[in-house]
């Protein structure tokens, strides 16, 4: 009896390790809550917001994703459809929260309208080579 409450102990530790594991691995964008979801650009479509976006990537995210945002080490590229497509507001989610288990820091310091204006700029580059 008390080898099968064993086993069954470390089938469950073994699961839940592999749910966090899972968890972990996926993007942070995925962990976006639906409301946070839901929320819509201000500056969608703004060349203006893209610009000033586009300046506070270089300046606040380029040294961890790269200037072109292909991404290095743990940081994850960006020029793919699971960020380019992503709703605006799970971008902005993550700008806000960042992500531990990746190293990103929170850029809640940032004005929202600065936050914004990057989730702008990073829409656009499914557009870029």
């Amino acid at each position: 009896m008390k080898n099968v409450t064993c086993v069954a102990v470390l089938e469950i530790g073994l699961a839940l390790l592999a749910t966090n594991i899972a968890a972990r691995a996926a993007p942070p964008i995925d962990k976006a809550p639906t409301k946070a979801r839901s929320l819509t650009n201000p500056f969608a479509g703004e060349e203006r917001a893209r610009r000033a976006g586009e300046k506070l990537f270089r300046r606040e995210c380029a040294e961890c994703h790269g200037l072109d945002a292909a991404g290095a080490g743990k940081a994850l590229p960006l020029k793919v459809p699971v960020v380019t497509d992503a709703p605006p507001g799970a971008i902005f989610w993550v700008l806000r929260n960042g992500s531990l288990y990746r190293g990103m820091p929170s850029f809640a310091a940032l004005p929202d309208q600065q936050r914004w204006q990057i989730v702008t700029y990073l829409q656009t580059l499914a557009n870029k080579p």
